[in-house]
């Protein structure tokens, strides 16, 4: 039972991992690849949710601070004592079968085997999606079982004032096995699982197209930059307007002397093409997704508090505005990105005649 709390708190705080992971790697994708490969994010989700199960084995459940005293022998140095051990503390009777399946309940014998099945996903992570070596595979589980041992031996980086638990170099021997037979397992199956080359090259294939997400990632990341190259142009430069004159500078300027790319366009591999006329359109567009996505909003925001305001309107009915003005703008929004998550478009592309290549092809030849 000791086990499933380590477990259950992996599960809990996998889902606010993830959500920090996330926006990195999907803009590594993007950039690398063009596209974002399912199998690859089962693979890289799984891992992480993997690392952080078998960290939480290893530091949990965490003693009262009061509990943690000195005591000697914390630190074994003498390989294969795990053998004298069992020899001492089994209550197996040799003699007598009936007694050998009491050696799965022995903390001697399961703690030995649990640091093998600790480390053996590890090696067949390593030896599958990363593609290391044997040698590089014994390696890298030698050394996660040394970081594991040393957070044990310095009390949880020194938030204990004494270890709670023993170094031991026979855990270093049993996980750096582990990370061993997992190389070679993974061989058993790797036949019938797509290659790493395989991932990337289906990634590329997918990626020569502008997927509704793409859009939405360049969106978010165009319009990160430019307010954050505005919030740093106001500091450096006294100049009314700065922000409109950033707009123009980042959102016209910029693409019309890098043939359709944004700095995030040209970091996401993707550009905007149009038969002609292209700066007009461009400017036209960014015009009215500026009211699209941030007027409309702010109106309706400024409409409500209008409505609240000049009705007198009590304070539980003008909540009720606020609330319901919040809701549709949320709908509002999460419509039009529904859409364009599922057909890759939009009306408006059609009115402005302007299409969204993709890059990744003339990047990676």
């Amino acid at each position: 039972m000791a086990y499933l709390i380590p477990i259950k708190t992996a599960v809990l705080i996998f889902p606010l991992i993830a959500l920090l992971f996330t926006i990195p790697f999907i803009l590594h994708q993007y950039h690398k690849y063009g596209s974002i490969n399912k199998w690859r994010v089962l693979i890289i989700y799984s891992f992480i949710l993997y690392l952080i199960t078998i960290y939480f084995l290893v530091i949990l459940p965490l003693p009262n601070p009061d509990e943690v005293i000195y005591q000697e022998n914390m630190v074994n140095l003498i390989p294969f004592s795990f053998i004298t051990d069992f020899i001492s503390e089994s209550s197996i009777v040799w003699n007598d079968p009936n007694t050998y399946l009491q050696i799965l309940k022995e903390p001697c014998f399961y703690t030995v085997i649990l640091n093998i099945f600790m480390t053996i996903p590890f090696g067949m992570y390593l030896r599958y999606y990363f593609k290391c070596s044997l040698k590089k595979t014994v390696f890298c589980s030698f050394f996660l079982s040394l970081f594991f041992e040393i957070t044990q031996l310095t009390g949880l980086y020194h938030i204990y004032k004494y270890p709670y638990r023993i170094f031991d170099v026979d855990d270093l021997l049993m996980n750096t096995l582990g990370g061993f037979l997992g190389f070679y397992l993974m061989g058993l199956f790797s036949k019938r699982l797509p290659t790493r080359d395989k991932i990337d090259e289906m990634a590329i294939l997918n990626g020569t197209k502008v997927s509704g997400l793409r859009r939405i990632t360049l969106f978010c990341l165009d319009l990160f930059i430019y307010f954050v190259l505005s919030l740093n142009a106001t500091i450096f430069i006294r100049i009314n307007h700065i922000f409109l004159i950033s707009f123009i500078i980042y959102y016209c300027l910029i693409p019309c002397l890098t043939k359709g790319q944004t700095i995030g366009g040209k970091f996401l591999n993707v550009k905007m093409v149009s038969n002609k006329y292209f700066i007009i359109k461009e400017l036209l567009r960014n015009i009215f997704l500026y009211f699209y996505y941030f007027g409309i909003p702010l109106f309706l925001v400024q409409l409500a508090i209008r409505i609240v305001n000049d009705l007198n309107i009590i304070t539980h009915i003008a909540i009720l505005i606020y609330f319901a003005t919040f809701i549709f703008i949320i709908i509002y929004l999460m419509i039009n990105i529904i859409f364009l998550l599922w057909t890759g478009h939009i009306y408006y592309d059609k009115f402005f005649k302007i299409e969204f290549q993709s890059t990744i092809e003339t990047k990676l030849d």
